[in-house]
């Protein structure tokens, strides 16, 4: 390149070359770093996509595994960025250990939500598709990464919970076993036969065939409330049929104790005036 002021053409022929160099390893640099971004999370997806597809692999274990292939690439990146602006891998390396203390001190809940992703990966308190209860947050488990839990809400909200969060708290995995136990409690009045009232309820459970016949269903008069006689049900159902049944279970109650001419009672106060 040449210049009509001498002095401007000096300084281009003493720092041009590398001023262009260095424009050129910086956008070599960039298109490496966007071609590896997204081969990083291709390879992370392929991991996953693959895992799901066997049937000895849990999706869960797929998922994580997919998650530490995405950093790992990610990691390879950065170095191979790195060498293009000739710092060497066993520099880098040199430098890194360098600043170990540093990093570990100011990445230490990042260390410690990777130590907690391991361990919920070992252990096992949950699992891709569980529905659980984590720091106070109900959700699907939708995925379980590194450094946090991700949580679908019924309302399909997505929540992410650092892993040393949930294994650090109280999990509640309503999915951990087969079955659940539905408790409701249906009030009558005090002024109605309890008898015809737990036929009626007694009828509507043994109606509904998502219920199981083992443990037996149970029916019984519980409490002598304020204001009326409450009635306990307990029956088991397939984790899966908890909400449904319970609701079913609820509506068909009221319409067959409404048929049977039977009151479920409001809150009231009987005052009683004495001489």
């Amino acid at each position: 390149m040449e210049f009509t002021s001498p002095d401007l053409q000096a300084i281009w022929d003493q720092y041009g070359p590398w001023i262009l160099a260095g424009v050129l390893k910086t956008l070599g640099a960039l298109i490496v770093l966007i071609i590896g971004l997204r081969i990083a999370k291709w390879l992370g997806r392929l991991v996953r996509e693959t895992a799901q597809k066997q049937d000895a692999i849990d999706n869960t274990i797929g998922s994580f595994a997919g998650s530490i292939v995405q950093w790992v690439a990610t990691a390879a990146l950065v170095i191979a960025v790195l060498q293009i602006f000739g710092v060497q891998a066993t520099s880098f390396v040199a430098i890194l250990g360098a600043l170990t203390l540093a990093i570990g001190l100011s990445l230490q809940g990042a260390l410690g939500n990777i130590a907690s992703g391991i361990m919920i990966m070992l252990f096992r308190p949950y699992k891709i598709d569980d529905f659980i209860e984590l720091a106070g947050v109900k959700g699907t488990v939708r995925d379980i990464t590194l450094f946090q839990t991700v949580l679908a809400r019924a309302d399909n909200v997505k929540i992410m919970v650092p892993n040393t969060q949930a294994i650090g708290g109280i999990i509640k995995n309503y999915s951990g076993y087969p079955t659940r136990r539905v408790d409701t409690v249906f009030s009558i009045d005090y002024d109605d036969d309890m008898d015809t009232a737990l036929g009626v309820i007694k009828a509507i459970v043994d109606a509904e065939p998502r219920i199981l016949p083992a443990p037996d269903p149970f029916v019984r008069v519980t409490a002598l409330g304020p204001s009326s006689v409450d009635i306990t049900v307990r029956v088991w159902v397939e984790a899966a049929d908890y909400a449904d049944v319970l609701f079913d279970l609820t509506k068909s109650a009221k319409t067959a104790l409404d048929q049977a001419g039977l009151t479920i009672p409001y809150p009231h106060t009987v005052m009683v005036q004495k001489d």
